[in-house]
C-alpha cells in the first residue's frame, strides 16, 4: 500500500486483536495491539496531547536523556492496562537481542526501548476484556514489512 509506514526503509508493523462479531457496550472483545519495529539506530520522538494520555517510557524520547534510540513504538487499547502489551514486545526483542546492551557482574543483556500509547476503548467491549503482554507478544513476533490496515490491531 503507498503512503504505508513500512515504506521506511526497515519498518515493520505487527497487529494482534480479538474482535468478536457480537462485541457491545460492555461486553465481549474489541480491542488490541499494534507494534512499529524499527530498524537499529532509529530515532523517536513523542508529542503526547489529550485529556488523559496514557503513555510509557515516552519520557526517556526527551533528547537531553542519555537514550537515543528506540527498538520499538506500542499502540494498544486497554486504556492503562493496555500498556502491559509493551512487556510482550520488550520479551520479545530480548529474544532477538535487540535494545540497549548492558553488562553486570556475573553477565548482562539488553534492555529494549519501547515507548508505547494507549487508547481508551474499555467501555466498547467488556471491562476485563484488554490486551496482554502476549498481545504485544505476538503482534511483535508477525510483524511484517507488509501489513494489514484498516480495522485491526489497536
Amino acid at each position: 500500500m503507498a503512503g504505508a509506514i513500512t515504506d521506511v526503509a526497515g519498518i515493520r508493523v505487527g497487529h494482534h486483536h480479538t474482535i468478536d462479531p457480537d462485541a457491545a457496550l460492555g461486553s465481549g472483545w474489541a480491542t488490541g495491539t499494534t507494534v512499529v519495529l524499527t530498524p537499529p539506530g532509529t530515532t523517536g520522538a513523542v508529542d503526547g496531547r489529550g485529556g488523559a494520555p496514557g503513555t510509557r517510557e515516552t519520557d526517556l524520547l526527551d533528547p537531553s536523556n542519555s537514550v537515543r534510540h528506540v527498538d520499538a513504538v506500542v499502540l494498544t487499547g486497554g486504556s492503562a492496562f493496555g500498556l502491559a502489551a509493551a512487556d510482550g514486545v520488550m520479551t520479545w526483542l530480548e529474544e532477538q537481542q535487540r535494545g540497549v546492551a548492558l553488562t553486570a557482574a556475573g553477565g548482562g543483556g539488553v534492555v529494549p526501548i519501547v515507548p508505547a500509547a494507549v487508547i481508551f476503548d474499555l467501555p466498547v467491549g467488556g471491562w476485563q476484556c484488554r490486551p496482554t503482554a502476549e498481545y504485544g507478544y505476538r503482534a511483535a513476533a508477525g510483524a511484517a514489512f507488509d501489513t494489514a490496515s484498516g480495522t485491526g490491531g489497536a
